[in-house]
């Protein structure tokens, strides 16, 4: 699934001016995390915000504001907003700033230690005959 890279970018320019963040792909978009919690992502044209819990009844009665369905089954904490409801600097910077303040209440996540490789053992190969 591809995701609009104007969108991203205009995520990028307004977390960049408050918060330390990354980037990694998922749910077949772009997500942007803050101390390892996912804060916001984009699907498609649409900005998925993480609102959490208690902001999220509220949230949804905002305009162009949806329940995240991405399972077929709404995920309580998470909105999509349309893409005119984040139309302009400010109004996608005020959704940004609402997923910025949950994720802000939350501890930070330890960083996973990496996992070990497997190797495979060399192939053996047969024994050489000298006769």
């Amino acid at each position: 699934m591809a995701y609009s890279e104007k969108l991203a970018q205009r995520i990028r320019d307004c977390l960049g001016d408050r918060v330390p963040f990354e980037e990694r792909k998922m749910f077949g978009g772009l997500c942007f995390t803050v101390h390892g919690h996912m804060v916001a992502g984009v699907v498609d044209d649409e900005l998925m915000v993480r609102v959490g819990p208690d902001a999220y009844e509220a949230c949804l009665k905002k305009p162009h504001a949806r329940e995240m369905d991405f399972t077929g089954r709404p995920l309580k904490g998470m909105v999509y907003v349309g893409v005119p409801g984040i139309k302009t600097k400010p109004s996608l910077t005020t959704w940004l700033g609402r997923g910025v303040e949950f994720v802000g209440s939350l501890p930070p996540k330890k960083p996973k230690k990496p996992r070990p490789r497997k190797r495979k053992a060399p192939a053996r190969r047969p024994p050489v005959s000298t006769g």
